[in-house]
């Protein structure tokens, strides 16, 4: 293959220094040179990347493609976002192993869970096997727009293990070597760790408890002792209290996660963000993880650059007004029957007149009547809102009742109106805290759950808000360095999945890689897209500003949209035995 030479352009190469003007070659899908400036070649193919910022291409560690790698060449949204690589088999779920006629079982998992339409992945997914390799195959001969690895799920191992008992009953010791004997098996074949989830709030769509939440250390120390015996991989894992609905003394859930990175020598990634109901526990977690990475323990919280949050609109999976009985007679008919029906002032008044229903949790009637924490999505976004700017502000400020101005403004712009309820990340009104947790040298960026949480929020675009706000448009308190937040997403993701042949701009890398418009890059308004399988919704947020995208060397994005291309394979770890 001939070879191509960006020419002109500033290069932030992952490693975390200022940008600097630089030409880079490459050819055959691996950067060959890195020049202050390099000549043409005959024959060579030249891009002009005058005033435009080259990166290397983002890997995303923190994804949920489990099921829509099986159909989806696209991976939208993150092939919007300069995303080259993407990590699925997260929060312990995923689609193998799986017994036959089980299937529907996994399927429960990943819609409770992740949110993820079960109608859509029994439509959509073509299955085709029982064992954690045979999907490893099966994925091997799919073509994408970006590089897929994936890790072993702990619930569907457990599933497949303990069958009935999984959910809710300890294993025997020859259910733990059965589920090593998986594990194992899944490493070898090239899996890139292993998952496991402890947070109560996650359930299946049936409201059951996911397998694995009630694991004792014992069984996690068994799996944790593969990945040593193997020298490969990650254990990931969601900690119990990260959704805030129960108390959770930290010190003692961190010290049973060091234990693991201890007995695997290798990394553990655990979730982190601010609660609402523990507001400063993040910084325990912080500092330990930084005590424990200067003793050697590979620990490493993984946090994100924004609130984690609901998405309210009429199009969405919920309004504050969602458990009203006369709201909820509405939900099914087409969005302008709709809008028509909620104009009426009389369905107006019986809905606002009507009380909300029962709650399963303190979070969920929060989520629905806490206005003093709701804010608009509008144009352009303001990623860091202050108070005056809550629902319950503006209302007072337009004096009306909150629930009325709150009705009425999800009607507006044809109900396509958006409001955000931050439940994670924005305790205090400012994104501060999100900084210090950015900046730790301890951290990892993640967090951005693509693929997941279809009808409630859409955060895959977290590379390019990393960018065009952190670095950027950022006036509420201090921003981060251009270089840093280019390596966060880069070098500091890739090296920490051992995935060490890209997320640099060097020689011998592979030729992933953006070219940016920096001063136009934007992170687009969310929407509303029915492209799942049956038609099943999503929400779906664009970007602006990524002039080209290049995987393995080929151009899968020009000016913001797809070319076609489909250069991404299935990354195999570190210790495949054929």
């Amino acid at each position: 293959m001939a070879s191509t030479l960006i020419r002109g352009g500033m290069v932030a190469d992952g490693d975390g220094g200022a940008p600097r003007r630089a030409d880079v070659r490459f050819a055959d899908g691996v950067i060959t040179e890195v020049a202050d400036t390099l000549a043409p070649q005959p024959g060579e193919a030249v891009v002009d990347a005058t005033g435009l910022l080259v990166t290397p291409g983002f890997v995303d560690v923190h994804t949920h493609f489990d099921g829509q790698a099986t159909w989806d060449s696209q991976l939208a949204p993150s092939c919007w976002h300069g995303v080259t690589t993407v990590v699925t088999g997260n929060c312990g779920v995923g689609f193998a192993p799986v017994r036959p006629g089980q299937q529907g079982k996994l399927i429960e998992l990943m819609e409770g869970v992740e949110d993820i339409p079960g109608t859509a992945l029994h439509e959509g997914m073509t299955w085709g096997w029982e064992t954690f390799p045979q999907y490893l195959d099966v994925l091997g001969e799919r073509r994408w727009m970006m590089d897929v690895g994936t890790q072993v799920p702990h619930a569907a191992v457990r599933a497949y293990v303990m069958g009935d008992r999984a959910a809710t009953e300890q294993p025997t010791a020859d259910d733990i070597a059965q589920m090593r004997d998986i594990v194992r098996d899944g490493m070898k074949a090239g899996a890139l760790g292993i998952s496991t989830s402890r947070m109560l709030a996650h359930r299946t769509s049936r409201g059951e408890v996911v397998p694995g939440t009630l694991a004792q250390e014992d069984e996690l120390e068994a799996l944790a002792g593969v990945l040593k015996e193997l020298d490969t991989g990650v254990f990931e894992v969601v900690p119990r209290g990260m959704d805030g609905e129960i108390s959770v003394e930290a010190h003692a859930e961190i010290d049973w996660m060091a234990d693991l990175a201890r007995t695997s020598g290798r990394p553990l990634v655990f979730s982190l963000v601010q609660t609402h109901t523990e507001a400063d526990r993040w910084r325990v977690y912080l500092e330990r993880a930084g005590q424990l990475q200067a003793e050697g323990v590979p620990f490493y919280p993984e946090v994100g650059p924004r609130p984690v949050g609901i998405v309210f609109g009429l199009q969405s999976e919920f309004t504050p007004f969602t458990t009203r009985p006369s709201f909820r007679a509405l939900e099914k008919l087409p969005i302008a029957e709709r809008l028509a029906e909620l104009r009426r002032p009389e369905v107006r008044a019986r809905i606002l007149a009507e009380p909300n229903g029962r709650y399963r949790s303190q979070g969920q009637q929060d989520m629905h009547e806490n206005f003093a924490n709701m804010y608009r999505i509008a144009n352009p976004i303001n990623w860091e809102p202050t108070r005056d700017e809550t629902m319950t502000a503006l209302a007072a400020a337009a004096g009306v009742d909150v629930e009325a101005y709150l009705y009425d403004y999800l009607l507006g712009d044809d109900g396509q109106n958006l409001i955000l309820y931050p439940y994670t990340n924005y305790t205090s009104g400012t994104l501060n805290e999100v900084h210090e947790m950015l900046v730790h040298p301890a951290s990892r960026l993640g967090l951005g759950d693509a693929g997941a949480h279809c009808g409630i929020a859409c955060d895959a675009g977290n590379t390019t808000l990393a960018l065009a706000f952190w670095t950027r448009d950022r006036d509420a308190g201090p921003r981060i360095a251009l270089g840093t937040a280019v390596r966060m997403m880069t070098r500091d993701t890739a090296e920490l999945y051992g995935l060490c042949d890209r997320g640099r701009i060097a020689p011998g890398y592979r030729a992933d890689l953006n070219l940016i418009d920096y001063e136009r890059l934007e992170l687009l308004l969310p929407h509303m897209v029915w492209d799942l399988p049956t038609g099943a919704r999503r929400i779906m947020q664009r970007a602006r500003g990524y002039v080209a995208t290049f995987v393995a060397g080929e151009r899968t994005i020009a000016d913001d949209e797809a070319t076609g291309a489909l250069p991404g394979r299935l990354v195999r770890g570190a210790r495949v035995v054929a």
